[in-house]
């Protein structure tokens, strides 16, 4: 039982560890996109822009592919 329950354990805090540093990625990028542009991504949001949103969906789901396949690929 203990030799299954050590992978389980090692892999549950791979996720969370992962977890935490894709959304500390995606604010981190969020946040220097929000520098790059001529505009704040919060107002513009906040106004209903779908352009704006759209940007950012794509923002994140980058950011979300790419950590998601560094911590894959070094799981195995």
């Amino acid at each position: 039982m203990t030799s299954q329950l050590d992978p389980i354990i090692l892999n549950f805090l791979y996720v969370i560890l992962g977890g935490v540093l894709t959304l500390l990625f995606m604010k981190l990028g969020c946040s220097m996109f929000n520098k790059i542009v001529n505009f704040n991504i919060s107002d513009e949001l906040g106004k209903g822009n779908i352009a704006v949103g759209l940007m950012v969906m794509g923002l994140f789901i980058g950011v979300g592919i790419a950590l998601g396949l560094v911590i894959g690929l070094g799981l195995s």
